[in-house]
């Protein structure tokens, strides 16, 4: 199935409706299910899924994984318009990243001259990628004679980034990704900060200081598996 398709079929003797979608970045799918059927369906997917090693996963585990794969959670990486109080807290498709939605040449709408100039400009702000660099953390930590202690979860919270310093933006969202063995975070950076590879520092807290640990500006998604394009 192409991205955003369904199908209909059954798990045994349940019907169900299967969508190509969902919120990892992997290579994934959704059962929908009367709910009359769930327990029955989640005893089959879970007997004849035993001999490859399936896995039971919350919401925690999600939140990692849409982090690794770029995913931008509403209220949390960004406010929607109509919930934000001031107009600083807006963002623009350009500015999440999300510019290839904007099709400005289809025909008027609302508000296309407003991102049409933005498109024109460039954006003030971009939603981009960070690396913590480990060596950097280790180093923070080692002051006080302590190994990195990192979240087992992902965070969720405004973090200052800074070039040298001066505030250049923020982070939004952040985990050690056990996928890829590094810690990352999801970050708006004022444009002149953004192109990839730059080096910044983010805000870390060690044993109750503030602290600042380098950081390598990347693109998202971190985690971007050839097989989820199959």
């Amino acid at each position: 199935m192409k991205f955003f398709r369904l199908t209909f079929s059954r798990v045994g003797d349940i019907p169900v409706t299967i969508s190509r979608t969902g919120y990892t970045g992997d290579l994934g799918y959704e059962i929908w299910v009367d709910a009359q059927f769930a327990v029955r369906l989640w005893d089959a997917l879970i007997e004849g899924g035993e001999p490859y090693g399936i896995t039971p996963a919350g919401i925690l585990a999600l939140d990692i994984a849409r982090i690794e794969a770029g995913l931008l959670l509403p209220g949390v990486d960004y406010i929607p318009a109509h919930r934000a109080i001031i107009d600083s807290r807006k963002s623009s498709p350009f500015e999440l990243g999300l510019g290839w939605t904007v099709k400005l040449e289809k025909g008027g709408f609302v508000g296309r001259t407003a991102l049409l100039q933005e498109w024109r400009r460039g954006p003030a702000w971009q939603l981009k990628g960070l690396e913590i660099q480990w060596d950097s953390l280790e180093a923070l930590y080692q002051k006080f004679g302590l190994p990195p202690e990192l979240p087992g979860t992902a965070w969720r919270t405004s973090v200052p980034v800074y070039s040298h310093r001066r505030q250049i933006g923020y982070a939004t969202s952040g985990c050690w990704s056990p996928t890829l063995k590094k810690y990352i975070a999801l970050a708006h950076l004022r444009s002149g900060y953004a192109e990839r590879g730059t080096q910044v520092a983010m805000e870390v807290t060690v044993e109750h200081q503030r602290k600042r640990a380098l950081a390598r500006v990347v693109d998202t998604p971190f985690f971007d598996p050839e097989r989820k394009r199959a």
